[in-house]
């Protein structure tokens, strides 16, 4: 995606915020994470040219969007934009939604093949149907095909499952990760759920208060103690390995990451798949020494890189908290455990300790 490249820069004062922020961005998957109020879906609109924003530049695939007064119409950028709600035209059918995207796009080329598109998001039997007759999650299916479907430079999607129960959401985003890796265009996503950053997302966009906090890779910025996301009561470290061992008679994968080596229930995948994997803060444990009588398949040596009481109050169950960074090679994991706990066992950079990982979940 070299040819891919997103530059942003803006500065646009609201009424609770300045949003004030510079951005290139490499292409593929960028998620732009932070608390409700942060100035994410500000600067998804002004990238859109749905706000008026003087002081920005805005430049898409070399192609040149914003810049100062010069703007160029929204209509006229090549952009596809999902919401939280789908916003489709009930009185046309899912086809006649999709058709009416393709007209649209006056014959340039569409980023995925259409019929591929169609199965992919598992809407071919849904095309006769009106609109009126959808589910959520099936409208906000055919939202995302409608937008693909105008043959966007750029995808943006503020929110997409926000409006969805949670087995809903669950199954859009599925789909959602599958629609990712064909698509060669880049992605702008807002959200504030972990779940939906760490599975989708390339590039991490941390913001707060219409501020950019850190950037860059999401396995690198999870495992930050320094970072807000580290310090949620849900803090969990990313990670990409791959399957080098499937042992049929214990029912187990065996996963391999640099120097990290975990053992999960047989996944259904080849040996020499990537898969995406996260590793949950409350399920590290550590110990001094490996325990060769627990029930723990998962015991790594690791080095502490910081330890940090967890402030009262800032989220319920933190008092007495503390938080631990640790590293196995060139990756990084969360443990979080009591205060008294880690006074116990004498934490300090620097110290080698066995990480008792409980449980680990495949993204994906």
């Amino acid at each position: 995606m070299a040819g891919m490249k997103i530059e942003i820069r803006a500065r646009l004062k609201r009424q609770v915020f300045v949003l004030d922020l510079s951005l290139n961005l490499p292409g593929g998957v960028t998620c732009l994470y932070g608390p409700s109020g942060s100035g994410k879906t500000t600067l998804l609109q002004v990238v859109a040219g749905l706000i008026p924003c003087p002081d920005a530049r805005i430049v898409v695939a070399g192609q040149t969007w914003q810049n100062g007064k010069y703007q160029l119409p929204t209509h006229k950028r090549r952009l596809g934009y999902v919401f939280q709600q789908p916003r489709l035209f009930p009185h046309l059918s899912v086809a006649g939604n999709i058709r009416y995207a393709q007209k649209r796009a006056k014959g340039a080329h569409c980023p995925i093949d259409l019929e591929e598109l169609i199965d992919l998001l598992d809407i071919r039997r849904l095309l006769p149907a009106p609109i009126t007759h959808l589910s959520g999650g099936e409208a906000q299916r055919v939202a995302i095909a409608r937008a693909l479907a105008a043959a966007p430079q750029l995808l943006l999607l503020d929110e997409p499952l926000a409006s969805l129960d949670r087995r809903r959401r669950r199954e859009v985003l599925g789909y959602l990760e599958t629609l990712t890796t064909r698509l060669a265009i880049p992605l702008l996503y807002v959200t504030h759920e972990r779940d939906e950053a760490a599975r989708l997302a390339d590039t991490l966009v941390l913001l707060e208060n219409g501020r950019i906090t850190a950037q860059g890779d999401v396995a690198a910025l999870f495992s930050r103690i320094d970072l807000p996301p580290a310090r949620e009561p849900d803090a969990a470290t990313v990670l990409e390995a791959t399957i080098t061992h499937q042992d049929a008679h214990w029912g187990l994968s065996k996963l391999e990451c640099d120097q990290l080596n975990l053992y999960v229930s047989m996944l259904d995948a080849l040996v020499g798949a990537r898969v995406r994997i996260g590793i949950a803060a409350r399920d590290v444990s550590l110990t001094l020494h490996r325990a060769e009588d627990s029930s723990i398949l998962n015991q790594i040596a690791v080095e502490v890189v910081k330890v940090e009481p967890l402030p009262a109050g800032k989220h319920e169950h933190s008092a007495g908290q503390a938080l631990a960074q640790l590293r196995a090679g060139d990756n990084y994991l969360l443990a979080r455990l009591t205060a008294k706990s880690a006074h116990r066992l004498g934490l300090k950079p620097g110290l080698r300790v066995i990480a008792q990982i409980k449980s680990v979940a495949l993204l994906g």
